[in-house]
């Protein structure tokens, strides 16, 4: 048995692009920051701050939702999959992609804190019902995000 899951509570770092299709679906992609806190060692010697990019990608239903109420800045929990790709560049190299593809997302950003966003983008769970797993989930992540242990370097 394998598990491919990821969780991620981050910052969106661009206003997502959406691409509608023909057939009715969706696809929006977006980037997501990620950072550990730095620390200062016994010895004085300061850690830094580190900031993960995250290529993020949401389909249809989620485009749809992540077109109305996501916005660049925002903070969002998301659960997904990692899945990486490869295409060849036009010097004729290969490339490869690591995405995140979305399967429950979650708006963690207070209402009003982005001009422009409508308040029922703020509420959890939008277009899906949120299911207990997931709410105990969220809580244990939003007790993490707000401990101040968080400072200490283990």
């Amino acid at each position: 048995m394998s598990v491919n899951k990821v969780i991620l509570i981050g910052n969106v770092g661009q206003d997502p692009r959406v691409k509608y299709f023909d057939t009715g679906s969706a696809v929006a992609t977006f980037s997501l920051a990620t950072t550990e806190r730095g620390y200062t060692l016994a010895n004085g010697t300061q850690i830094p701050d580190r900031t993960e990019w995250h290529n993020i990608v949401a389909s249809n239903r989620w485009a749809e939702i992540v077109d109305k109420y996501v916005h660049k800045g925002e903070k969002l929990y998301l659960e997904g999959k990692i899945r990486t790709r490869s295409y060849t560049d036009q010097a004729g190299a290969t490339r490869y992609v690591t995405e995140i593809y979305v399967d429950y997302m979650e708006m963690l950003s207070p209402k009003g804190a982005n001009p422009g966003t409508s308040a029922s983008a703020q509420q959890p769970g939008v277009g899906q019902p949120q299911q207990p797993q997931q709410s105990q989930q969220m809580q244990q992540a939003q007790l993490v995000q707000n401990n101040p242990a968080d400072d200490l370097p283990f």
